[in-house]
């Protein structure tokens, strides 16, 4: 018998533009079916924001805290609610059409994963894995089940970010000779402000803590903010630090405007200090990527900042006297300079020279809709794992450098090894805790 999430894909396949592959010979009453994979915090925003387009409805939901499932419960009464996603799919199995996953970093390959294995469309949010060789795999496994896929980096759709990609593209600056990105969020380093309680907190009976570690090695539940829900992002074991958290929201402008499609040639890193545990609360990573038609040489070198630093303004077009956002990135041209901020709008200098320079605004698009949209038509949108898989990648790239401060890694893409360090390979992908380890994609 053929399922409901075959007879979508088969249609999907099949579609032409002017009919969306949902509803290729079906009721046009019936929406698509989701499965909501972390329920508060980002996971809510994510379930809200699909729920709002009218195509499609929540069948269940999930998380491994039930403390925290109030929202959805009242989002959609009916739909059942689990603490264990994989029971979630295998009972409900081709009642789902596609999931969001919403989850800490260190989950997102596994989930993620299972679901497109099962033929589900997936959003994901960023960064989309937690180590580079998840984020190969993840690439890799959407490519072979045909599924439409997103990263939840949701600015790649506003007009601010859609805008500053046309004008660096039109030429307004000339070929790009140098890029900085920066972002105003720290992280606690090895300042003490964060450690291993030494005395556990009772854990609350809602919270299964070991599905929450899930892939990690087990440790002590550590009480409210330690990990669970808000410190998580510090900590190496599952998080990604500051640079993990922003980098694919502030270099997905400069990906997409100047089409980098490639890995990066070498990179290094400085920081202000950390140990074994959580991120620094600093760092500076220096990127070469290979030059596109958008850049004026052969290499362009991009340079990602954190916990405050801001670059300085020489050798650009914006005046010494200029204050550079908090959070942003400032693009070098030949012709001028392009300051983006962070979900703000562009500006180009020289001002004088810019003075009448008309800026058409790009569209706002909404970036949950367009995912919703493509699981409708079949036609993959942008920001899907083709291109959050690479991007994903450069980011988690540097954050292995940050391990080998001062060490300048060169980096073989197509191998997945950095050739001149054999010790930094280990962090290219991670052991995985027995029960919960991610097999390739062949």
């Amino acid at each position: 018998m053929i399922t409901r999430r075959r007879f979508l894909q088969a249609t999907a396949a099949a579609t032409t533009l002017a009919a969306p592959a949902f509803v290729q010979g079906r009721n046009l009453n019936s929406k698509i079916q989701l499965a909501g994979i972390g329920c508060e915090a980002k996971g809510w925003s994510d379930i809200r924001e699909m729920a709002s387009h009218a195509a499609a409805e929540h069948v269940a939901f999930c998380d491994v805290d039930l403390a925290r499932t109030d929202k959805v419960r009242a989002l959609q009464p009916d739909a059942p609610v689990f603490q264990d996603y994989r029971e979630m799919l295998d009972k409900l199995g081709d009642k789902i059409d596609a999931v969001t996953v919403s989850t800490p970093d260190h989950m997102h390959a596994y989930i993620t994963l299972d679901a497109m294995r099962r033929g589900m469309h997936v959003y994901c949010q960023k960064p989309l894995t937690h180590t580079v060789w998840e984020a190969r795999q993840v690439r890799l496994q959407a490519e072979k089940s045909g599924v439409i896929t997103r990263m939840g980096n949701q600015i790649h759709s506003h007009e601010y970010y859609r805008t500053a990609v046309n004008v660096l593209q039109s030429g307004a600056i000339g070929k790009v000779k140098r890029v900085h990105s920066w972002c105003a969020a720290t992280g606690h380093g090895k300042s003490g402000r964060i450690s291993r309680p030494k005395h556990p907190p009772e854990m609350p009976e809602s919270l299964d803590w070991d599905l929450w570690i899930g892939v990690a090695p087990m440790r002590p539940y550590g009480g409210d903010r330690v990990y669970h829900p808000w410190g998580w992002r510090d900590w190496q074991e599952f998080g990604n630090g500051a640079l993990g958290d922003f980098g694919c929201h502030i270099l997905d402008p400069v990906f997409t405007a100047l089409k980098i499609t490639g890995a990066p040639i070498d990179f290094k890193a400085d920081h202000s200090g950390m140990n074994d545990e959580v991120w620094p609360a600093q760092t500076t990573v220096d990127y070469t990527f290979p030059g596109t038609e958008y850049c004026l040489d052969k290499t362009l070198n991009i340079t990602w900042q954190d916990g405050g630093l801001r670059p300085r303004t020489n050798g650009s077009h914006v005046p010494s006297t200029t204050a550079l956002p908090r959070s942003g990135s400032l693009f070098i041209g030949e012709k001028g300079s392009l300051v983006l901020p962070h979900t703000g709008e562009l500006r180009l200098y020289p001002e004088e020279k810019f003075a009448e320079h008309k800026i058409k605004n790009a569209k706002h698009l909404n970036h949950y809709h367009g995912w919703i949209d493509g699981c409708l038509s079949g036609k993959q949108p942008s920001d899907g794992f083709e291109y959050a898989g690479p991007l994903t990648e450069a980011v988690l790239l540097g954050n292995i450098a940050v391990r080998y401060r001062g060490d300048l890694l060169k980096w073989d893409s197509p191998n997945l090894q950095i050739t001149n360090h054999q010790e930094a390979n280990q962090w290219i992908s991670r052991e995985y805790r027995k029960g919960w380890e991610i097999s390739p994609v062949v």
